[in-house]
């Protein structure tokens, strides 16, 4: 299941990308994840890249300027799908190709390198490029994988039994909306519905006034599946692409009033926002953990377990959230850090949410987005959204500029972020992830 390390994991590489370099770099060489990018302002076609310090090094303008063209034959088919203006075909072609153009990547980047002077008029600069979605999303599945999310959530509207019975024997999760999932630097109005106040004998409509965020990663789908061919835990892995950020909106008046009997719908569909860079599951090999559960916990079924998921199913991956309001855009504040969590502490891996998705016969298709529910740690001040920060609305948030905060106002910018770092190793980074509240009249 877990990936082996290799060469472009030494974490003595440097590249001749100075900037890949810095110790606090989110991409150096041992990281390369791809988005989808042009230069901005232009009328250039999408085309995949490959993150290197503060560059973008296009993929596809190196693939159709002959770059790979006495590669072997996994490296050729992979950066000929860099050319497309979706990593869809890359994604299907499956982990042989993707860690051959990775290890082909690793050594033309490599400080030494004798492409490099070559290889310089393929670097565009991040600021200077332009990104969007990285790959057609055909569906999008969001999973409900943090206990500490589900059981500080269900506290607040089921006192006397916040866990469901069901929560610890098989990963919850519901289809969300794919047409409204937007690349960072997402911006969006407020959502309107209908909400009902407590004791009140009818609902009204209007916007929603209790709007959250969640600090989620977001899995995408490589190669899928035929239907009513499930994908076994042990293999599950091979399916996944790479990993994201996703920041999973929420209007938690609507969510209140809508979701019996059959869950979530306008309270989550109008906006889910993913950073741009896809993080390979191969780059993040050097933060494998053991996957645990306490003792008194019941063992997953058959079907959901295996022994490579125990020994190295969970990542080590820090997540953080900060918060951005108008007014400290105006004064030229820094955004204020609300929490940071870590997703090894998710109570179901990547492995059982692609196997369990499929066990009944369901088909995946690469590019398919899978969100891991909100990512909330066992402490409070871990939680990965404004519900469980405030406990429910009922304890408001003083930000470093004397603003109060309960939920989310508009012209407010949420910012995810994400990163591995540990003694010895590379840091591996996500990026960043923003999406705006767009500023308007609560009573339009």
């Amino acid at each position: 299941m877990s990936i082996a390390l290799n060469e472009t994991h030494d974490p003595a590489l440097t590249s001749w990308v100075a900037a890949a370099n810095a110790p606090e770099c989110d991409f150096p060489i041992q990281n390369l994840p791809f988005a989808v990018f042009r230069r901005a302002g232009t009328g250039e076609d999408f085309r995949a890249g490959v993150a290197i310090g503060d560059q973008v090094f296009d993929l596809g303008a190196a693939a159709g300027a002959g770059v790979f063209a006495n590669h072997d034959a996994a490296t050729q088919a992979a950066a000929a799908a860099c050319r497309h203006a979706a990593l869809n075909a890359l994604m299907a072609l499956g982990p042989v190709a993707w860690s051959a153009l990775r290890l082909a990547l690793s050594r033309m980047l490599r400080h030494g390198a004798p492409e490099h002077a070559a290889l310089e008029r393929f670097l565009v600069p991040q600021s200077a490029a332009e990104f969007t979605l990285p790959a057609h999303i055909g569906d999008y599945t969001d999973f409900y994988t943090s206990i500490h999310h589900a059981t500080a959530v269900g506290r607040l509207f089921r006192p006397d039994e916040p866990l469901l019975p069901n929560y610890k024997w098989v990963p919850i999760g519901y289809h969300g909306r794919a047409s409204s999932i937007g690349v960072s630097g997402q911006s969006f109005p407020r959502p309107q519905g209908q909400t009902r106040v407590p004791g009140a004998a009818a609902p009204s409509f209007g916007p929603a006034r209790r709007l959250d965020y969640e600090l989620e990663l977001g899995l995408f789908i490589g190669p899928g599946n035929d239907q009513g061919l499930p994908i076994p835990v042990a293999e599950a892995e091979r399916h996944v692409f790479g990993l994201c950020l996703l920041n999973d909106w929420s209007a938690r008046d609507l969510q209140a009033w809508e979701y019996q009997p059959l869950g979530p719908f306008l309270a989550k569909n109008f906006a889910t926002t993913i950073s741009p860079w896809i993080v390979t599951l191969e780059a993040l090999a050097p933060y494998r953990a053991a996957w645990t559960r306490p003792a008194d916990d019941p063992a997953p079924l058959p079907y959901l377990d295996a022994p490579d998921l125990r020994s190295a199913g969970a990542l080590d991956i820090s997540l953080e959230v900060l918060l951005e309001t108008a007014a400290m855009r105006a004064a030229g504040q820094p955004p204020a850090r609300l929490s940071v969590s870590n997703f090894r502490h998710s109570y179901w891996t990547i492995a059982q949410l692609v196997a369990h998705h499929t066990v009944n016969g369901c088909n995946l298709r690469a590019g398919d987005l899978l969100g891991s529910g909100t990512q909330s740690g066992p402490q409070p001040e871990e939680a990965g959204s404004l519900l469980e920060l405030t406990v429910g609305g009922k304890q408001g948030l003083t930000l470093p500029n004397g603003e109060q905060r309960t939920f989310l106002e508009d012209g407010d910018a949420v910012i995810l972020r994400g990163w591995c770092a540990g003694e010895g190793k590379p840091r591996i980074g996500f990026g960043i992830c923003r999406g705006e509240i767009r500023q308007t009249s609560l009573h339009g």
